[in-house]
């Protein structure tokens, strides 16, 4: 009796090809896709799996949300506020504190499904350390960390906003781990190319561009701050022009070291994760989307895919930083005439 192939279910070659196209390696680390989900908007990574279609394996990565030394209650509320293209949050990094994430968190996530990420919270250096000290000695697969936290030996000031600060941090979480290092930067500074060479230059090994863009909304009826902490982080579409910019600026400093960018800022379709990657992001970040549309990682990775069959490519690396110079068109005016 002559040996039959087995039948072939509907779709599983199209599924390879699109796993094959959306494969990646990122710092080092195997991401079956270059969706990220961002830090804040997917708890510790089990939010989620509770949405029916769900599934954690349709994000390369996954970064926990901001975790400091000791246990959080963050802001008073109100805490979140919707924008016309966005949303404002102030959540005030509530969290249950490194030892609890480490010893009750990390043993219930499962590992196979996708990459995690720690995102690295402090109020000074030393919380910074320590909180990356305790990340490395556990399971997580890299490191974040957010230094648009503010200084509280600096009166406030944002690690993130001053260039030596930043490489400071920087330089601190690299002595005390081997983890892969992804820096998140603020655009709420004055040159963020600037930051973003300080930064590489203190031991990171990746950068996240960007963190949110610093907003407020006002209640006309009380004359007060919608949100309790007087002003909040802008995300979601609003911010996404800015966001492209910052990333392909970042890309200026970054493409020749060979420091691969998470682009972030608004993406909510595949044509908004493209724009990234052609400015130069190696992954993108999805958050305030995931609000509105729990299974929108599907549809951008199929997207993605779709574009690189029409293109020919055989990766998404081979998108990244494909940028081609700007030109206006003849009786075209610059938007500052």
């Amino acid at each position: 009796m002559s040996a039959t192939a087995a039948p072939v279910a509907p779709g599983a070659a199209s599924a390879a090809s699109q796993s094959s196209l959306l494969a990646m390696r990122f710092c080092g680390l195997e991401f079956a896709s270059p969706l990220v989900l961002l830090s804040g908007c997917v708890g510790f990574g089990e939010e989620y799996t509770r949405v029916e279609g769900f599934s954690n394996r349709d994000a390369g990565a996954i970064v926990l949300k901001g975790t400091t030394g000791a246990p959080r209650l963050g802001n008073a509320p109100h805490r979140v506020c919707e924008t016309p293209a966005g949303m404002l949050n102030a959540i005030g990094l509530q969290n249950p504190g490194v030892d609890h994430v480490v010893r009750q968190i990390l043993p219930g996530l499962d590992f196979t499904e996708t990459r995690f990420i720690a995102n690295v919270c402090g109020s000074t250096i030393e919380e910074y350390v320590e909180v990356t000290r305790r990340f490395d000695d556990s399971p997580i697969d890299a490191i974040e960390i957010n230094i648009s936290c503010p200084n509280i030996k600096e009166g406030g000031v944002q690690f993130g906003n001053v260039p030596a600060m930043s490489a400071r941090v920087v330089e601190a979480c690299r002595r005390v781990t081997a983890k892969p290092l992804i820096t998140k930067l603020s655009p709420n500074q004055t040159d963020i190319r600037e930051n973003a060479r300080r930064c590489i230059d203190a031991g990171t090994d990746a950068l996240s561009v960007i963190n949110t863009v610093t907003g407020m909304a006002i209640d006309v009826a009380t004359g007060r701050p919608v949100i309790g902490n007087g002003q909040g982080g802008l995300s979601g579409p609003a911010i996404k022009p800015i966001a492209l910019l910052k990333v392909k600026e970042v890309r200026q400093v970054a493409g020749p070291r060979g420091i691969p960018i998470i682009g972030q800022g608004g993406i909510v379709s595949a044509h908004d994760a493209l724009e990234f990657i052609i400015a130069g992001a190696s992954a993108v970040g999805i958050g305030t989307a995931l609000f509105y549309d729990p299974l929108v990682c599907r549809a951008i990775n199929s997207g993605i895919a779709h574009h690189l069959r029409a293109r020919g490519l055989n990766s998404v690396a081979e998108l990244v930083g494909t940028l081609q110079p700007g030109a206006l068109a003849d009786g075209a005016v610059c938007g500052s005439c």
